[in-house]
């Protein structure tokens, strides 16, 4: 089977799960506005690493027409639209991908150290976005959702813009392949060692997914949900919530 139509039948697949679980579940306005601020989210996060290999000299991303805003060029219908739609649904994280913008470290004129930045540069950008709606938070809508008591569409528009930037910040650090955060370890791995880590780093994506998936099932006891539930309750109180 190519590669083709596994993305067909998963799509397929994933699709037929989202009906079924929009059918027998009420969505609220709050699942609606997460997964309308976690999707152009990834995918700025994903355009990000393009213009940071350009700026360094890799024009590969630019070649191939994704140093756009354009959304069309950057979604994979499973990680930008089916999961973050199951999350959104399930309410128990952020977590998604666009399409892998191409990046030729070899063309990059520091393959070693720029490659680490190209990387960082994804997460780098969603913290930047969870401080800019963050303060827009705390110096435009704060004063109102605590007098009021309760959240207006536009406090829960800006509070999970910023909300869902961190948590896809810390997901892309934490340091398993292909997640971000990876390249760090990848940076500190003597040469000698290369040649295996890249064999067995093909099969990292699918050990990630599974683990995804274990935490959806076992919440509200998976440890990802654990961690993120105290990341979310301190990033809260820096709003002053």
């Amino acid at each position: 089977m190519d590669q083709r139509t596994k993305r067909v039948l998963w799509t397929a697949a994933g699709v037929i799960f989202v009906v079924a679980l929009v059918v027998h579940h009420n969505i609220t306005e709050q699942e609606i506005i997460i997964f309308c601020v976690m999707v152009p989210s990834i995918i700025l996060h994903e355009i990000s690493h393009g213009y940071v290999a350009n700026a360094f000299g890799d024009d590969t991303a630019k070649r191939a027409g994704r140093l756009t805003l354009n959304p069309a060029p950057h979604v994979d219908p499973v990680g930008t639209l089916i999961v973050p739609a199951l999350l959104s649904l399930g309410s128990v994280g952020f977590f998604g991908w666009a399409k892998p913008v191409p990046v030729n470290v070899g063309k990059l004129r520091s393959p070693r150290n720029q490659g680490v930045l190209v990387s960082l540069s994804g997460p780098a950008v969603n913290a930047a976005l969870a401080a800019i709606f963050g303060l827009v938070f705390v110096h435009f809508v704060r004063e109102s959702v605590l007098r009021s008591g309760g959240f207006s569409t536009i406090a829960l528009i800006v509070f999970y813009a910023s909300l869902v930037n961190v948590g896809l910040c810390a997901f892309n650090l934490i340091p398993v392949p292909p997640l971000d955060g990876s390249v760090v370890f990848e940076r500190l791995l003597p040469a000698r060692y290369w040649p295996t880590y890249l064999r067995y780093r093909q099969y990292t994506m699918p050990i990630l997914l599974g683990l995804v998936l274990l935490n959806f099932f076992l919440y509200p006891h998976g440890p990802l949900t654990w961690l993120f539930d105290r990341l979310y309750s301190w990033w809260s109180g820096v709003l002053g919530l």
